[in-house]
C-alpha cells in the first residue's frame, strides 16, 4: 500500500481537480480548472479531459495503478454515471466510461459521491482516523455526508449512502428542493443560515456581505438574531447526527465544509443540542470533531476510494 500510486479526480460545481496520490495520502502532482457549470455536458467533459491530460503527462503517471473519482451527486456507482445538481449539463452522464476512454489505458476506476469521498479522506488521514464507525459531514452550500461502518467507508449500492442532508428533522418544516420537507440541509446549509437570519431581521455591515460567514461574525460579536440562526442550524445537525448514531451506532461525527469554519459559533450549540437528542445509553459518548483534511479532502478521498476499490485497505490501524 505504501508504495502504491493512484490517480484521483474531484468533481464539483466550482472546480474540477485531479491528482496523483501516494500510499501515504501525499499529493505528488495536481491539476485544477474551474468547472464551466452552466455550459453543456461535453464542455464540462472537455475540462475533465484537460485535467486528465495534465496527470497523464507527468512522469509519475506510469506508476498509477487505479483511479478514484469523487463527484458532486447524485452519482450512480453501479452504472458509472453522475448527475450533479449544480452541473445541469450532466444528467446520467457516463463519466466512468468517458474517463476510461480519455486515459488511454486500462485502470480500475472507482466512483463515489463527494460526501463518501470526504468521509474516506477523514477516515484515512483526518479526524475519523482509527474509528471503526463514523459519520462525516460536509456543511456548505448543501449538506452532504458519508458513513464508516465496521472500519470501512460504506458507500452503498449507488455510492450515495450517508447523505444526511436529506434526513427530515422537522415534520412540518419548509419544503426542500429535493422534494422532502424539513430536511437538515434546508435548515443547516450556509445559504439557509443566512436566509433565516435576514428573514428574522439581521442586517449585514457596510460591505453588504450576506454570507453565512458574515452571519457567524455577527454571532461572535453577540448579535442575537445571527446567534439564533446558528443555534437552529446546530439543532438540525444534532437531530440528524443523533438519528444516525441511534440507527448504526457511530462513535464520532466529523463536521467539515465552509459552515464548520464558524468554529465555536456552530460547535458550541451543536455539542449542547446533541446532549438533548443523543440520549440513549449507547449514543451518549458520541464525539463531535471538526474535519481536518480541508480543501484536499475530495482528492485524498477519491484516492482512498481507488485503493479500497482495488482491494487495499487505505486505513491505518489504531488512532493516529
Amino acid at each position: 500500500m505504501h508504495n502504491s500510486l493512484v490517480a484521483a479526480l474531484d468533481i464539483g460545481g466550482t472546480k474540477i481537480a485531479g491528482a496523483l496520490v501516494d500510499g501515504n495520502g501525499a499529493i505528488l502532482h495536481r491539476a485544477q480548472r474551474p468547472t464551466p457549470a452552466h455550459d453543456d455536458g461535453e464542455t464540462v467533459m472537455h475540462v475533465v479531459e484537460n485535467v486528465l491530460a495534465e496527470l497523464t503527462a507527468s512522469p509519475l503517471w506510469v506508476g498509477a495503478t487505479a483511479l478514484g473519482i469523487g463527484s458532486a451527486g447524485p452519482v450512480d456507482a453501479s452504472a458509472g454515471t453522475v448527475s450533479p445538481v449544480n452541473v445541469p449539463g450532466w444528467r446520467g452522464f457516463p463519466l466512468v466510461d468517458r474517463v476510461s476512454h480519455a486515459i488511454g489505458r486500462h485502470l480500475p476506476i472507482t466512483l463515489v459521491g463527494d460526501g463518501v469521498a470526504m468521509t474516506a479522506a477523514e477516515h484515512w488521514q483526518g479526524a475519523a482516523r482509527g474509528y471503526d464507525n463514523a459519520l462525516c459531514m460536509v456543511v456548505s452550500t448543501g449538506v452532504g455526508g458519508g458513513l464508516v461502518l465496521g472500519g470501512k467507508p460504506h458507500a452503498g449500492p449507488t455510492g450515495n449512502a450517508g447523505h444526511i442532508g436529506h434526513i427530515s428533522v422537522d415534520l412540518d418544516g419548509d419544503l426542500c428542493p429535493c422534494g422532502g420537507r424539513g430536511c437538515v440541509e434546508r435548515i443547516a446549509s450556509g445559504p439557509n443560515i443566512a436566509r433565516r437570519a435576514l428573514e428574522n431581521g439581521w442586517r449585514p455591515g457596510p460591505g453588504g456581505d450576506t454570507s453565512a460567514a458574515a452571519v457567524a461574525e455577527a454571532a461572535r460579536a453577540g448579535d442575537p438574531v445571527a446567534t439564533a440562526s446558528y443555534e437552529r442550524a446546530a439543532q438540525a445537525l444534532a437531530a440528524g447526527i443523533a438519528a444516525t448514531a441511534t440507527l448504526v451506532e457511530i462513535e464520532i461525527a466529523v463536521v467539515g465544509g465552509g459552515v464548520a469554519g464558524a468554529g465555536d459559533v456552530l460547535f458550541g450549540p451543536l455539542r449542547r443540542a446533541l446532549r438533548d437528542y443523543a440520549t440513549l445509553s449507547f449514543v451518549q459518548r458520541l464525539t463531535v470533531a471538526p474535519a481536518v483534511t480541508g480543501t484536499d479532502a475530495g482528492l485524498v478521498g477519491a484516492a482512498a476510494a481507488a485503493m479500497l476499490g482495488r482491494g487495499e485497505a487505505a486505513v491505518p490501524v489504531g488512532r493516529g
